[in-house]
């Protein structure tokens, strides 16, 4: 069931087509595989980057098919590696964000597409690294205790809230899209 519109879906290809990189986290390519891919052009895709700290992504997920630059990011005691991949080793445990962040603007990255998940995306609202983020709210309602959220993780508290601005918003078919821009760390 797709809860984006096809209006939506457009923003997204466009999006990925004027980014350098496009990140996920494992949990997203053991839930959904994706390509993650500009699906009528390969050659505008941007680099696909998986942050995989334990090396947990299967050899015949799609990002691993070979069509696209692929850089498979695991924690420093990883050993696996991929096929049709590079890999990069950075942090104990965890992968450092910062260090990753280095090391893709020295391969040239200057814009990343960070799509998620949720574990993926709190970890970098935690450490300050985000500029700009955007959200389509479709019209279907998908809910329960374990549905997906935009961002899991910890959560914030009344103590740590993060300060966003909304400086777009604008109707996509049946939902709207929503673009904020942070404007200070943590209170």
């Amino acid at each position: 069931m797709a809860i984006s519109s096809p209006e939506d879906l457009a923003r997204v290809k466009q999006l990925r087509r004027i980014s350098d990189a496009i990140m996920v986290g494992v949990g997203t390519v053991l839930s959904d595989d994706p390509h993650l891919t500009v699906k009528d052009s390969i050659e505008q895709s941007p680099i696909r980057v998986v942050l995989d700290s334990s090396g947990r992504t299967p050899d015949h997920a799609k990002v691993l098919d070979g069509r696209v630059r692929t850089i498979m990011v695991t924690n420093e005691e990883c050993e696996k590696s991929w096929e049709n991949a590079e890999t990069i080793r950075v942090g104990k445990g965890r992968v450092d964000l910062d260090a990753l962040l280095d090391l893709l603007g020295e391969m040239g990255v200057e814009t990343l597409l960070v799509e998620g998940g949720g574990e993926l995306l709190w970890s970098f609202f935690k450490g300050g690294l985000v500029d700009r983020y955007s959200v389509f709210v479709g019209s279907k309602i998908l809910g329960g205790r374990t549905a997906p959220t935009p961002v899991d993780g910890e959560g914030f508290d009344d103590k740590d809230l993060l300060n966003m601005e909304l400086v777009q918003c604008r109707r996509l078919g049946d939902g709207i899209h929503l673009v904020y821009e942070v404007t200070d760390d943590f209170e």
